[in-house]
């Protein structure tokens, strides 16, 4: 995976969160969303609470909280299944609007949307202050099996590239008159699938043959060092520590 490879999702700042190692990052944000899913669903200012200490992270990372609104879409279709649970759940009816809407439907869809967009955001910010190649190094570091990581590397690095060589062609399709305006336009479409195919099968042959003619012995060359210190383990648990205040808070007022 090239160095200078660098993700969409990535936002480069210089922020102490961003000097973080990743496995640092990693394990708070997987603390985090676990004392998040512990909470008591009852305990609605302890979700405010949750929000204020991302919030923080994100302003101590100069992440742009328009940048995580507009990411926050990907959930949409968690969202829309929490709507409508309080339509579909059994038990107790109560009137919300003009609408009977069953109560544990409710308690339901709001677990599931706090909670669930709580993960989310905390995932935005670990993805827009690490760059993939360094989570995944990260991910290793953590005691990941290498095979592992190296084919989500693999994964990762080639998705970008099958999407420049789609949108190559969808150039290539348009210069040429072409324009998907009926279902006439499949045939041509299924071609052009078909030839990504191809082309992506290939260059995987011609990569894996380079790598093996420069000594690839299934595993990849270590090229950065992503050790952590203490000082740097004790900065990344500030944010799971305050987490865990705010979970033992609800659970001794429940």
């Amino acid at each position: 995976m090239g160095a200078g490879h660098a993700h969409r999702l990535y936002v480069p700042r210089a922020s102490p969160v961003h000097g973080l190692p990743p496995q640092c990052k990693i394990v708070a944000v997987l603390a985090f969303v676990m004392l998040v899913v512990a909470t008591p669903r009852e305990r609605l200012w302890a979700f405010g609470a949750y929000a204020v200490l991302l919030a923080a992270v994100a302003v101590t990372a100069r992440v742009p909280f328009g940048t995580i609104a507009r990411r926050i879409a990907i959930e949409v279709p968690f969202v829309a299944f929490a709507f409508l649970m309080p339509f579909v759940a059994n038990g107790e009816k109560v009137t919300v609007l003009g609408l009977r809407l069953s109560e544990s439907g409710l308690w339901g869809a709001w677990n599931v949307l706090a909670k669930g967009t709580l993960g989310v955001v905390a995932s935005i910010l670990l993805a827009a202050t690490t760059e993939p190649r360094l989570l995944l190094l990260g991910i290793e570091r953590l005691r990941m099996p290498q095979l592992i990581t190296q084919i989500a590397t693999f994964m990762l690095r080639y998705g970008d590239v099958v999407t420049a060589e789609l949108g190559r062609m969808r150039v290539a399709r348009a210069s040429r008159g072409f324009e998907a305006r009926d279902l006439r336009a499949t045939r041509v479409l299924a071609k052009s699938v078909g030839a990504l195919f191809l082309r992506s099968y290939e260059r995987g042959e011609r990569v894996h043959l380079a790598m093996v003619s420069r000594g690839y012995d299934g595993r990849m060359p270590v090229l950065y060092d992503v050790g952590a210190t203490t000082a740097q383990w004790t900065a990344a648990a500030a944010l799971p520590l305050a987490a865990a205040l705010v979970t033992a808070a609800a659970w001794m007022a429940s």
